[in-house]
């Protein structure tokens, strides 16, 4: 008797993005959702996105500083989980809202908040499913150089000024402007 295997395709943090998919500016931060610092440069974020709507998408990366924060590890991976089900903007931001509370009993009510209806939900945590996507971003976090959370990145930059929105502002006003000197990339026309 053969075995049907089934493929399951994850989607990884690196493609889930909020904002305009083909805006000339990608802001992408290294970060975990126990921190405090986190926690306000997330508020940052959001006006920024609404600021910057259509000229700007976000993509934040899981960078778990575990040694701090133990929950916060699961709580990346809970995040993860509910990008599978088109829900991360809004765990993101709950889970950022319960900070103090990431317990994994927790992550499971948070997930129901953001509009998950995955019964599996809690079983993909207890068995760390998204484990793999977690521990992917902190090895791409420390290849590039990140050493702590929030570190931002702007079109693949990293950003070394104030995590405020008057700073961040000045930077993507920068990469606007630089985004448009860049002459456009003709593409061959295959035959």
């Amino acid at each position: 008797m053969a075995f049907k295997k089934e493929i399951v395709e994850i989607i990884e943090p690196k493609d889930v993005f909020v904002g305009d998919i083909n805006a000339p500016v990608t802001l992408e931060e290294f970060g975990e959702y126990e921190s405090d610092v986190c926690a306000k440069a997330n508020e940052v974020v959001k006006k920024l996105l609404e600021d910057y709507d259509g000229k700007m998408r976000f993509n934040f990366r899981h960078f778990p500083m575990t040694k701090i924060h133990q929950r916060s590890l699961k709580a990346g991976e809970a995040a993860v989980a509910t990008a599978q089900n088109g829900k991360f903007w809004e765990m993101h931001n709950i889970l950022f809202a319960n900070r103090r509370n990431l317990g994994t009993t927790s992550l499971k009510l948070l997930s129901k908040e953001a509009g998950v209806q995955n019964k599996k939900f809690l079983d993909d945590l207890v068995n760390a499913t998204y484990g793999w996507q977690v521990q992917g971003d902190i090895k791409e976090g420390l290849d590039r150089g990140v050493t702590q959370a929030p570190t931002f990145f702007i079109n693949g930059v990293k950003y070394t000024g104030k995590v405020t929105y008057d700073e961040l502002s000045k930077a993507i006003d920068a990469a606007l402007k630089n985004a448009k000197k860049k002459p456009a990339v003709k593409q061959k026309q295959r035959a």
